[in-house]
């Protein structure tokens, strides 16, 4: 009873052994297994990196936050406008004027060559003569200068004739300024700009002589909504807009998406992506408005949550097997062809001798 079992799981084995005596090992073999060793060896080595290696799922749902903040991470250079001059403003969709923001603003006075000469802090953001604004581009206030301090029979005091003369002097030592820091404001659409529009109407005529005149040419280095993640990309990082022989308004229509990014480890990181299209006024001689830098922005009602997954050990080990099973199998058929294809020109030669 016991021998016909044996010899009934004998009956089963897929894999029977050949006696040693009859086994032949040829060079073309060894040349085959080791190129054979080599290729499953690597095809191991990629399969175990495309195991390791995450990747990331993508979904979508309405986005259901209120009363948050909108965190805006800024760092731009100003190639033609020196830090005196150049005004960081923000105002959102309700016409709120952000005075005293909880910001860090920072502007890095730069030489020719622009490198780092200076350092001036802004410790708030004021938006000036902005009363009557509506989230419509930037057109009720755009391009005016503050005009509230206006000078009696259009005199300069003391200090506005020192002002002059520093930035004329900067400018033609050809100074610019480098704006970096984070402005926090309410999650609502809105716009932030960049410009001149902090000086007196008629110290900005005095200093630059006329709109036409403000080279607003910038480079943005970093320009995001939040901390960045795995994979972002910001359409607007490394930008540059340098203007030659013209002045105009750059505008860039941002819009933005909340997003979550969830890693394996479960931790979250809430920020947001963003999409944007630009726009370029040229200004001529009879415009009033005078050159700025406008970033308007509007939120997305759909938020986007990536989630960081990674393979089923069991996937790996599919994957594995297919791999290494199926370059066995053809290292063995490439095996047998180079036998007979050399064991048949042997013959031939053989046959040939003998003539």
């Amino acid at each position: 009873m016991e021998m016909g079992v044996k010899q009934a799981l004998k009956s089963l084995d897929a894999f029977p052994r050949a006696e040693d005596h009859l086994l032949q090992k040829t060079q073309s073999g060894a040349v085959v297994s080791i190129i054979g060793l080599v290729i499953m060896a690597m095809l191991f080595l990629h399969e175990l990196k495309y195991y390791l290696t995450t990747y990331t799922v993508h979904q979508m749902s309405v986005d259901l936050k209120r009363g948050e903040n909108l965190p805006i991470h800024i760092n731009m250079t100003f190639p033609s406008l020196p830090c005196d001059v150049v005004s960081v403003d923000a105002i959102d969709m309700s016409g709120k004027h952000e005075v005293d923001l909880d910001t860090n603003i920072w502007k890095l006075r730069l030489n020719s060559a622009g490198h780092i000469i200076g350092t001036e802090y802004l410790s708030d953001l004021v938006e000036k003569e902005h009363t009557n604004h509506k989230h419509n581009g930037g057109k009720d206030h755009e391009g005016e200068v503050d005009s509230a301090h206006k000078p009696h029979g259009h005199g300069f005091d003391q200090d506005a004739e020192k002002m002059v003369k520093k930035v004329k002097e900067a400018i033609a030592d050809g100074e610019g300024c480098r704006v970096y820091g984070a402005l926090d404001v309410q999650r609502v659409a809105g716009n932030f700009h960049i410009s001149v529009h902090g000086l007196n109407i008629f110290v900005a005529q005095q200093i630059f002589g006329g709109p036409t005149h403000v080279n607003v040419s910038h480079v943005i280095h970093d320009l995001s909504f939040g901390p960045k993640y795995p994979g972002i990309h910001n359409p607007l990082d490394e930008t540059s807009r340098i203007l030659r022989g013209a002045s105009g308004t750059f505008k860039y229509y941002i819009k933005v998406v909340p997003t979550e990014f969830r890693y394996l480890s479960k931790d979250v990181i809430p920020t947001n992506q963003f999409s944007v299209t630009e726009y370029f006024s040229q200004i001529n001689e009879q415009d009033r408005n005078w050159p700025a830098v406008y970033f308007l922005y509007d939120l997305s009602p759909i938020t986007v949550t990536i989630r960081e997954e990674r393979r089923s050990f069991l996937h790996f080990i599919t994957r594995l097997c297919a791999v290494l099973g199926g370059t066995f199998a053809l290292t063995g058929m490439l095996d047998r062809w180079m036998y007979r294809i050399l064991e048949g020109l042997t013959k031939s030669n053989s046959r040939t001798i003998v003539r």
